[in-house]
């Protein structure tokens, strides 16, 4: 594990990009978000600094306090994929406002909010397995780490796509509504991917599962638009979810 001694330093960069991306939407408008939305904000943030914290502890002779914080942190795990989940019927009900407040949502059509919430349920499902296969693996420590280090991009899409966004959505304001709004998407994609292939490469873990999973979890969110755009997707989630 010597080659994971400084992981944890490593670790805080994904943290300071998930930040950046979703400080103005979290922060600039912080008392008007839902509870859902403070918790699910909270439980991530929580997560990733467990991915600091965790890595110094299993490298610096804490191994006690690395197995015990373990535990603790499948539970935070739970939390952060149940909370995700549970905010999906934002996304349906603002494909409702979408359709009802055309010139104020402008680009952001109905489609784009159906089309989140159908990249989100892989995306969670994703983060799940990579947390259980870390579980199954844990003995095997090389398997048990990296498992762990690809969580960080398996869900780094929604806050760095947002901060992406709203910097685009800026630039192009006196353009509103005409402008295409997937381009952010997929910079967004293409640069996780991009991270996720440099730290295999560094890890020695390009022909890992976990680098695979992490790979077309992204790729699939650039499939935005179809998938928005589905009518069966859209009479899935007016079904399925309600606001």
């Amino acid at each position: 594990m010597e080659k994971y001694r400084h992981l944890h330093r490593w670790m805080i960069l994904p943290l300071l990009i998930m930040q950046l991306g979703i400080f103005e939407d979290y922060w600039g408008d912080f008392s008007d978000n839902a509870w859902s939305v403070h918790v699910h904000y909270w439980t991530g943030t929580v997560w990733y600094l467990y991915l600091i914290v965790q890595p110094y502890y299993a490298t610096h002779g804490q191994l006690a306090r690395h197995r015990t914080n373990g535990i603790i942190g499948m539970f935070l795990a739970g939390g952060v994929c149940l909370t995700a989940l549970s905010m999906m019927h934002r996304d349906v009900n603002t494909a409702h406002l979408a359709a009802e407040l055309a010139d104020r949502f402008g680009p952001f059509e109905p489609w784009f909010f159906y089309g989140v919430a159908a990249v989100e349920i892989p995306m969670m499902v994703a983060f799940g397995v990579a947390v259980i296969m870390s579980i199954v693996q844990r003995k095997q420590l090389e398997n048990h780490a990296w498992w762990l280090i690809t969580t960080v991009f398996i869900i780094m899409m929604p806050a760095l796509a947002r901060g992406i966004q709203n910097v685009y959505v800026g630039y192009y304001r006196s353009s509103w509504p005409d402008f295409d709004i997937m381009p952010p998407i997929y910079l967004s994609q293409f640069l996780i991917v991009l991270m996720v292939v440099a730290a295999a490469r560094y890890y020695r873990k390009l022909n890992h599962p976990a680098t695979f999973l992490a790979i077309a979890v992204n790729l699939y969110a650039c499939l935005i638009k179809p998938l928005g755009q589905s009518a069966a997707v859209q009479a899935f989630f007016e079904a399925a979810v309600k606001g």
